[in-house]
C-alpha cells in the first residue's frame, strides 16, 4: 500500500490518542520507520501489522480500528489528499456511490502503481443500493464499513451497512447492503 495510507492511520491515531501511543503502536507492530512517504509503497503487511497492535495497545478489536479509520481517511486523508476528487464524484451519498466505480481509475492517474479495489452498484433504489466490493487484498471489509460511514457523514447523510456476502464465507466477493435517509443529520 502506498505509504499515505501508513500515514492516515499515524494521523487517525495521533489525533485521537496522542503520538506516545502511536510511538508504541509502531514499537509493537515492529515497524521502526520514522517518516512515511506518501507516494512510496510499502508492504501490505506493514499497514496490517499497524492495524493489529493498534488493536492490541488500544485494547478495541482490530474490526474497531478498521472501522474508525475507513471513517477517518473520508473525512480527513481524501479530503486533504483528492479533494477535487471526492467534490467531481458527487454532491449527495447516493451520486458519490453511483460514482464510485470508476472513482479509483482517476486516483489511479495520480498514483500509477495503485492496485485498487474494485466497486460496483446493483439494485439500486430510492434509499438503498447493493455494493459489491473486490480486491485481492483479504481482511479489510471493515474498512468498507468505516469509509461507507465516513461517507454518510460527509454528506450529513445517515447510513447503515450490513455485509450480505461475504468473501471469507465463500462467495466471489463482499457485497453489503447500503441504507440511507434523506433526513440530514443535525
Amino acid at each position: 500500500m502506498y505509504g499515505m495510507v501508513n500515514k492516515a492511520v499515524e494521523d487517525m491515531v495521533c489525533t485521537q490518542f496522542g503520538e506516545s501511543v502511536w510511538e508504541d503502536i509502531k514499537s509493537c507492530a515492529g515497524v521502526d520507520i520514522d517518516v512515511f512517504m506518501s507516494n512510496e509503497a510499502y508492504p501490505d503487511e506493514m499497514t496490517f501489522q499497524l492495524v493489529s497492535a493498534a488493536s492490541e495497545v488500544l485494547k478495541i478489536p482490530a474490526e474497531a480500528v478498521l472501522e474508525a479509520f475507513g471513517e477517518h481517511w473520508v473525512l480527513h486523508t481524501a479530503q486533504k489528499g483528492y479533494g477535487g476528487l471526492m467534490q467531481a464524484n458527487g454532491s449527495t451519498l447516493p451520486e458519490f456511490l453511483a460514482n464510485l466505480p470508476g472513482f479509483h481509475s482517476r486516483v489511479q492517474m495520480l498514483f500509477p502503481k495503485l492496485q485498487p479495489p474494485g466497486f460496483e452498484c446493483t439494485d439500486v433504489m430510492e434509499n438503498s443500493l447493493k455494493l459489491h466490493y473486490r480486491t485481492h487484498r483479504a481482511g479489510l471489509v471493515h474498512f468498507v464499513i468505516g469509509l461507507m460511514q465516513g461517507l454518510g457523514k460527509l454528506f450529513n447523510t445517515p447510513v447503515t451497512v450490513h455485509l450480505v456476502e461475504s468473501k471469507e464465507q465463500g462467495a466471489d466477493h463482499d457485497v453489503f447492503d447500503v441504507k440511507w435517509s434523506n433526513d440530514a443529520i443535525e
